[in-house]
């Protein structure tokens, strides 16, 4: 049985037993991606933990994707690792700006900050969560900074002030147009260089 009929077969049987949590999968580059219901995420990821064909014991890595274009706009995709069988999977599921998705971290705790992190930069809630709250941002921070509608100067910038001896928030300024030429001094600026100021008008012959 070659790799792939063996990676099909594994995920038929991981839908099969999940009993309609798991609406279907693909295979590319050598990986198995699920499709999963969001509010049965728990049931799901529990299968593939304890399910004697699967056994993945390990939580890699959570993260979020934006397609703003979609009503259910984020993809929140779950990275698993199986240890004894050197196998990995991908698991996604779908949600919006309003609806939590239900927290893993009662089935992996590692995800406990995956899911922070995934809250601070999309703006995606997890139900249950023990403390979701921002882990890379200033908790005072406004947005969520990988948005795709996010702007690329954010909202406020901020500083410290001297007179005041503390850091202050200040609206974005707009920021001055500067004219970059990209070019190598050594190859035709129009311009004087510091500290060229005596070298011949025409440059070294």
């Amino acid at each position: 049985m070659s790799s792939l009929e063996s990676l099909e077969k594994l995920a038929d049987g991981l839908v099969t037993k999940a009993k309609g949590a798991i609406d279907g999968y693909s295979v590319a580059f050598g990986e198995v991606t699920l499709n999963a219901h969001a509010d049965r995420i728990v049931e799901v990821l529990t299968l593939l933990r304890d399910q004697k064909d699967a056994q993945f014991q390990q939580l890699v890595d959570l993260c979020g994707v934006d397609y703003p274009e979609r009503a259910q706009r984020f993809d929140v995709v779950y990275h698993l690792l199986s240890l004894t069988r050197n196998h990995r999977i991908r698991v996604k599921v779908r949600t919006d700006e309003d609806t939590a998705v239900p927290s893993v971290t009662g089935v992996y705790p590692c995800a406990d900050w995956y899911e922070r992190e995934a809250f601070d930069m999309y703006g995606i809630f997890f139900s249950g969560h023990p403390d979701l709250r921002r882990i890379l941002t200033d908790y005072g921070f406004h947005g969520h900074p990988l948005r795709k509608d996010f702007p690329m100067s954010g909202y406020v910038e901020l500083r410290y002030d001297d007179e005041l001896k503390r850091v202050v928030y200040e609206p974005v300024k707009s920021v001055e147009f500067r004219n970059w030429d990209f070019m190598s001094p050594w190859e035709g600026a129009d311009y004087v260089l510091p500290g060229d100021e005596k070298a011949p008008a025409g440059g070294a012959k």
